[in-house]
């Protein structure tokens, strides 16, 4: 299974399917400041309407997005990612497996594999390009009570190596909100980044407490998900992240299109709303904290 099937699958568990339109949204009207889209699939093809990265990077400079963080979710996307962090100096990598992958390799092709996997990731964590480890995590929605110890050493394995280089560990949770604190809190992780930010304001004043990032995606714009915007009332912008997970979770209006970088400004507009705070404000914060957390985007 590659890359692409293993996020369509992830993604279509949160209902969120292929994209209902075959062409990518109106651009957004350009922030007057910068920031950064923290998580972004770049590599993930759809047949029909596929984006270049150079055409990418383009669109998301033409409405103040400077940087990407390119996310890899399995061995052939990290590799895919460092070496389009080598070519484009806006853009940062991460490597890891996705902790719905992670028990896939254990269970089908042996221990060993993962074990080998893993190694590969620690690896290419090294390069100078790779700037945080994820996305990695537990995901219980989808991985059965076989697979979750597996789940957990990749996990383990994935935060050992981000405590050792000093980067951040880039987790992806889901329906294991108190496990994932759990583990994090027994390897002693320094650096946290919440990708794709699912829980409550008490799950947020968790993270707050502790010192680390919840990145908000575009699903903080949907109707059902008051949830998460209760959680941005918490959130100090100090903490704060944006993200696309382009190619999916395209914020409102534009629910079920294509989600590029260049949306970023839409899911922005959400957030300084419930921040209370200007959109320029949270921009800059987002920006801010990317830099500290993935270096500057030249």
């Amino acid at each position: 299974m590659n890359n692409k099937d293993n996020e369509l699958r992830a993604r279509k568990d949160f209902g969120v399917t292929e994209s209902k339109k075959r062409e990518y949204p109106p651009l957004p009207e350009k922030l007057t400041t910068t920031t950064a889209d923290a998580h972004c699939h770049l590599d993930i093809e759809d047949e029909d309407i596929f984006m270049s990265v150079e055409d990418s990077l383009a669109k998301a400079k033409a409405v103040g997005i400077t940087g990407i963080v390119q996310v890899g979710v399995d061995v052939p996307s990290s590799k895919w990612a460092v070496k389009t962090a080598k070519e484009f100096s806006q853009i940062h990598a991460t490597v890891a497996l996705h902790p719905n992958d992670a028990p896939l390799i254990a269970l089908e092709k042996g221990e060993s594999a993962l074990d080998e996997a893993i190694a590969e990731i620690a690896e290419l964590a090294k390069e100078d390009v790779v700037r945080a480890i994820g996305e990695t995590g537990v995901d219980f929605f989808r991985t059965s009570e076989e697979g979750r110890a597996f789940q957990e050493k990749s996990f383990r394995a994935h935060i050992q190596i981000a405590n050792k280089l000093n980067k951040p560990v880039m987790v992806h949770d889901r329906d294991a909100h108190l496990d994932a604190l759990r583990i994090l809190d027994d390897e002693k992780a320094q650096q946290v980044i919440f990708h794709c930010f699912s829980g409550d304001k008490e799950f947020a004043q968790e993270l707050v407490k502790r010192g680390w990032y919840l990145s908000f995606a575009g699903t903080c714009t949907f109707k059902n998900a008051q949830s998460l915007r209760d959680a941005l009332q918490v959130t100090p912008l100090e903490n704060v992240l944006v993200e696309t997970d382009a190619p999916f979770l395209t914020p409102m209006p534009y629910r079920g299109y294509p989600n590029s970088s260049y949306m970023i400004p839409l899911t922005l507009a959400t957030m300084a709303k419930e921040m209370n705070v200007d959109i320029n404000t949270v921009a800059e914060a987002t920006r801010k904290n990317a830099e500290k957390l993935f270096g500057k985007f030249e």
